[in-house]
């Protein structure tokens, strides 16, 4: 281990550089997770990867107490366990957790205390606390601060603990947010009934004014929902291609049948609760486009495609349509009809007024940015005002009009901080309102309901979307702009008595100064390329700015939000300057790593000495980690401790190429009392810290299997880096036998490798995998560690390196795997062998594995051959086929079928495959002795087990 001077030393150290108790929080964080019963800061306005409130709470607690606190202390500070629990309270929910599934009540009755997102502490116990960290920090209560607060789960949590609390966002969206929880909560407090008289009176004067717009052709039968989509002209015939992909509109009850005219137009039909014969020749699945943008002419059946189709949008060449109309009934309930002219006559009404109405004309004509996180301007959505149907267009309008009509009221009739925070509601309330009023919104056909724009980070161009009445119905002004202040009102309650609000100020994090007066920073930073938060929130900006835009002008000075001071990497906004020595990543990646460190480097600066800095970090590419790392170095923190936390809910198979992981790690540094430049520190070799962090990796990674938390193998993985960044820092620098600096993603990539071992030996009960080629063994690996058949390209192509398998030269002789959406995609045998059913001149010549050959040159061929033949000639030829090629001799052979029966999920239809090669007759052909548990069917078991599995 490196023997350089501890500069730790003479720090008071702090609860978070000890034990935690990180599995009882782990279950709170995936309670709170629940859809149905999320804290109220989730439903105020959208924003993204907002942080649990356990996890933010242990962050903030644990970075400013004595180490000496104790996990009981800490868990009663954070409203985990019932009251009257004193102690043993991580050992009563991890047991509570364990009896989940047999309880007979709901969640709360079973854990026995209720949401701890709903409880504050009481003036007693923030006496306690206060006057313990007076002690630790020299008379004065700490100051917290979170440079990048996006969503203000982090700073609202410290002031729930009236601690003196700072936040800093660089967007305004999310400022508007933070100025509702960390300003008016705590200094105005309630405003639900003056709020709720101008809601009422702008909704009524709106609803006057949109009342054409939405007729009721039948009565009692008010519009709701205009499900919506485009047409576009076949270049063939001429005819009217209605670009539908499904004509479900709520499963199993409710379709659309479509019907081709000879004039080349298109009639719908609305089917509720339809008879087999009114189903007979439809199949609701087939719609005229498909996934790739193919549209298919339901006159003369030729294709245009996507590109095509596509260039039609931007040249205008469309016309929108009106499917299905969902309406509400007037004694309750609602219900879905076939569009009649009154409809399509309210359309037209829209797109005249559109195209006349000069304010209307211009109305949010900015020109968008092109981003990283947009599949929608090859649609020609190239300004704001582009995100809405003409008639989504004018009942937003409609809105912000009468809201501008009273605005000058409110400003007058209520002292200045309460006027703004009416006007922060109810604007937050109509932006809420753009979530399912888009043309990016789609429609949700598993509920019969308007979908989101914003179910992913990024911005999709959906062919059906949803025309909501927000006078009346499922999505109306009234609803929305009661749950927003509803939340708002709930996290009034919240706060304590006499709590000071937080000093919030927009600006760039690497700018923003405090004159040392911090003493612990939490940070929750924006995550490298997952999230472009700047080209997200434009779909916000535009309105916001229109409604705020004088109240608040230091926010809406720009045009669209910040993207050149924005910490994320991404590449479009280098199109103009990348070349044949830079591309746009790599320009990305400099940027983001030299905006961490400004920001990282400032907080250095801005911390008083001693102070603390916790980094709340979730991310699997190592890109990210050794940017991260580099920052922390560069800017002067020493790492002194690490905690994986779960902190998400377990993603599905399907999700798991997401670039977040499951868990969260906090990762500590503190601000020691002399300052020394690392740079400066003799270098450390390459060769003595690579072991060091070899071990340092291992043994967090078996002692995170041991402690029973709740992580996937991924976040295992990642888990360990936190150990292993420590190891590398406190070495740092470090050089190579060339003297040349060593970067710390090559310390990452020993820790992978490192713990990858160490899942092998804990998970795979396969003997000689060593001795497998290592393209097999990288196969295996990856279903092992990854529990997916789609993951991250950077995961999977380190786990390559470590065995010496470089996946991009085996992607096209091999066809192991595939690029899906930028991601790794491994093939099953179905992809790989040639089919023994067609004669070898009809074979396709790219398909790897032939299974007449009687020798193969990777283990992984020889399974995929025998589970085809298998499959498609059945047992006794496979017997033969088996026999020809000695393979009840060949321990490769067995060892990657017996790997494979553990690693792949028990849905795939190669486990199945592999399942019956090991049983039965070819079970006894090849001579295997695997214990039946390997191969034991489970009908729950879709995916592999995880580790709190085994």
């Amino acid at each position: 281990m490196s023997n350089k001077q501890d500069p730790t030393a003479e720090l008071k150290p702090l609860a978070i550089e000890g034990k935690l108790p990180l599995k009882a929080v782990g279950i709170e964080n995936l309670k709170e997770a629940n859809p149905k019963h999320m804290p109220p800061h989730r439903y105020i306005h959208p924003w993204f990867a907002r942080r649990p409130t356990p996890a933010s709470r242990l962050a903030i607690l644990a970075s400013v107490l004595p180490r000496d606190t104790s996990s009981d202390e800490l868990l009663q500070l954070m409203k985990i366990g019932p009251r009257e629990l004193n102690s043993e309270i991580a050992e009563y929910v991890e047991e509570k957790k364990a009896t989940e599934s047999e309880r007979k009540g709901t969640l709360g009755e079973h854990y026995g205390y209720p949401r701890p997102f709903t409880q504050s502490p009481n003036e007693q116990e923030i006496s306690n606390l206060h006057s313990k960290l007076r002690d630790q920090w020299n008379g004065e209560l700490p100051t917290i601060l979170d440079p990048t607060a996006g969503g203000g789960v982090i700073p609202y949590e410290s002031i729930r603990y009236k601690l003196p609390t700072k936040a800093n966002e660089l967007n305004p969206v999310p400022s508007i947010i933070l100025k509702a929880l960390l300003e008016y909560a705590p200094s105005v407090g309630s405003i639900e009934s003056e709020a709720q008289h101008w809601a009422k009176k702008i909704n009524e004067r709106a609803s006057e004014n949109l009342a054409d717009y939405f007729p009721s052709p039948e009565p009692g039968q008010k519009p709701d929902t205009y499900v919506s989509s485009y047409k576009i002209e076949c270049p063939e015939c001429g005819g009217d291609i209605p670009l539908v992909p499904k004509w479900t509109i709520k499963s199993g009850s409710v379709f659309v049948k479509p019907t081709p005219n000879s004039d080349g137009s298109v009639d719908f039909k609305c089917l509720v609760d339809p008879d087999d014969d009114e189903m007979a020749d439809f199949d609701p699945n087939n719609g005229y486009v498909d996934r790739g943008g193919e549209a298919t002419c339901p006159h003369c059946n030729v294709v245009t495609e996507g590109d095509a189709v596509r260039q039609k949008f931007k040249n205008d060449e469309f016309e929108y349509i009106i499917y299905c109309v969902k309406y509400q009934k007037n004694g309750a309930g609602s219900g879905f009809r076939t569009p009649v002219d009154a409809d399509y006559d309210a359309l037209e009404l829209a797109e005249d007024r559109v195209e006349t109405d000069y304010e209307l004309a211009t109305l949010l004509s900015t020109e968008r940015f092109a981003g990283h996180a947009d599949r929608a301007i090859a649609y020609g959505v190239t300004e704001l005002r582009d995100f809405f149907s003409p008639r989504q267009l004018i009942v937003q309008s409609e809105y912000l009009q009468s809201f501008n009509h009273y605005k000058a009221q409110i400003l007058d009739e209520y002292d200045e901080e309460k006027a703004e925070a009416i006007l922060c509601i109810l604007s937050l309330s109509c932006s809420k309102l753009i979530d399912r009023n888009s043309r990016l919104a789609d429609w949700d056909t598993s509920k019969g309901y308007p979908s989101r724009v914003f179910k992913g980070k990024i911005l999709v161009f959906t062919r059906v979307f949803t025309d909501n009445n927000l006078t009346t119905g499922t999505m109306d002004f009234q609803s929305v702009f009661s749950k927003v202040l509803d939340s708002y009102e709930e996290l009034v309650n919240y706060l304590p008595a006499d709590v000071q609000p937080a000093e919030v100020t927009t600006m760039d994090a690497a700018q923003v100064t405090y004159d040392g007066d911090v003493q612990a920073a939490i940070v929750d930073p924006p995550y490298y390329s997952s999230i472009m938060y700047s080209e997200l929130a434009d779909v916000f900006y535009g309105w916001l700015k229109e409604y705020l835009g004088d109240v608040y002008p230091e926010l809406f000075r720009s045009r669209l939000t910040n993207k050149e001071d924005e910490a994320v990497a991404n590449p479009e906004r280098f199109n103009g300057v990348a070349g044949e020595s830079q591309s746009k990543k790599k320009l990305a990646d400099e940027f983001y790593e030299n905006k961490m460190s400004d920001i990282f480097s400032n907080l250095y600066e801005e911390l008083e000495s001693g102070g603390v800095m916790t980094v709340m970090f979730t991310h699997k590419e190592i890109d990210a980690w050794d940017t991260l790392a580099k920052s922390l170095i560069n800017s002067g923190f020493i790492i002194t401790s690490t905690h994986p936390i779960t902190s998400e809910m377990p993603q599905r198979a399907n999700m798991r190429s997401s670039a977040s992981a499951d868990s969260t790690l906090l990762l500590t540094g503190r601000k020691p009392h002399y300052e020394s430049d690392p740079e400066e520190s003799i270098p450390s070799l390459w060769n003595d810290v690579k072991s060091d962090t070899r071990l340092a990796a291992k043994t967090a990674a078996r002692d995170l299997i041991d402690s029973g938390l709740s992580l996937t193998k991924t976040d295992v993985i990642i888990s360990a880096f936190g150990p292993t960044l420590r190891v590398f820092a406190n070495a740092y620098p470090v050089v190579d036998d060339e003297d040349k600096r060593v970067p710390p993603r090559r310390a990452l990539e020993e820790a992978r490798e490192a713990v990858t071992q160490v899942l092998v030996d804990e998970y795979l009960e396969v003997e000689g995998i060593d001795d497998l080629d290592d393209i097999t063994e990288w196969y295996i690996l990856s279903w092992l560690v990854h529990e997916s058949q789609t993951f991250s390209y950077d995961e999977g192509h380190q786990l390559g390196l470590g065995i010496g398998v470089d996946i991009d030269d085996i992607k096209r002789s091999t066809k192991t795997w595939r690029k899906s959406r930028g991601d790794i995609q491994l093939r099953g045998h179905a992809g790989r062998v040639q089919n023994t059913n067609e004669k070898p001149e009809n074979r396709s010549s790219r398909t790897p594995v032939n299974p007449d050959d009687l020798t193969f040159s990777l283990a992984l061929d020889k399974v995929h051959a025998a589970m085809h033949v298998y499959d498609v000639q059945g047992e006794s030829a496979c017997c033969d086929w088996l026999r020809e090629r000695n393979f009840d001799s060949d321990s490769t052979f067995k060892a990657t079928l017996k790997a494979l029966l553990q690693v792949l999920p028990h849905d795939h239809d190669d486990w199945e495959l592999a399942r019956d090669l090991a049983v039965g007759r070819t079970r006894d052909v090849l001579d295997l002795d695997f214990s039946p548990n390997v191969f034991a069917d489970d009908n729950e078991q879709t995916q592999q087990k995880g580790i709190d599995d085994y």
